[in-house]
């Protein structure tokens, strides 16, 4: 599993969801940091392949903060499509 849980945790956790690209993972993974939830990506490598298999990006938490972690996706998107980007850091242009 991926990095940040330790090899005891492995038994203990859950999909949350899964998405289509690395970096809608990402947020997410992001927003449950922020919220004190400890989450990974996986799967992420072969999300961006053209092929017969399903591909996707998991999201995964531990499974005693699936609940919080499940009301934090709800907000999520919620709120989706009301980003104010004039107040996002997206860096300096190359």
């Amino acid at each position: 599993m991926g990095a940040g849980f330790m090899a005891d945790d492995t038994n203990d956790l859950v999909v949350l969801t899964t998405t289509l690209t690395e970096f809608e993972g990402a947020v997410i993974v992001g927003a449950l940091e922020e919220e004190g939830i400890q989450a990974v990506e996986d799967g992420g490598f072969i999300s961006g392949f053209k092929a017969e298999a399903p591909g996707g990006v998991r999201v995964v938490v531990r499974q005693v903060d699936a609940d919080r972690a499940r009301e934090v996706l709800r907000q999520i998107r919620e709120n989706e499509g009301r980003v104010d980007w004039s107040k996002v850091d997206v860096g300096e242009p190359e």
